[in-house]
């Protein structure tokens, strides 16, 4: 999620990427345990059952391990971190398709599960 309006008044992705609500996670976070290997995945997003983004996590730019080592040597990484790593393409705004109040969300992560949202207008 991103407010595209106040990060361009603000020049910082950050800010519109930080808001209250705009980083849901789930269905349920796993363990390198349940997923061997994160490099394998299938990645769906869809608005009102459109297909936004379709992509794999074969083609990340930085491979998760490779995110892990560069990030433990400037800060302590601990079981449970989160490391938000970036969308494929696809994004709204690209496309010039805005979300607006009774959007429908769905991302999915293949062997992890679907999380669904519903945009609200503050």
């Amino acid at each position: 999620m991103t407010a595209r309006d106040l990060q361009k008044r603000h020049g910082q992705w950050f800010k519109g990427k930080s808001l209250d609500t705009f980083c849901p996670m789930g269905p349920v976070l796993v363990t390198a345990d349940e997923i061997p290997d994160p490099q394998t995945l299938a990645l769906t997003l869809r608005v009102n059952n459109e297909t936004r983004q379709s992509s794999h996590t074969s083609k990340m730019i930085f491979p998760v391990d490779e995110c892990i080592a560069v990030l433990s040597q400037g800060f302590t990484l601990s079981p449970g971190d989160v490391i938000a790593t970036g969308t494929p393409e696809g994004v709204g705004a690209a496309l010039g398709k805005f979300l607006k109040a009774g959007d429908r969300v769905e991302a999915e992560i293949e062997k992890i599960g679907v999380l669904a949202n519903w945009v609200i207008a503050p």
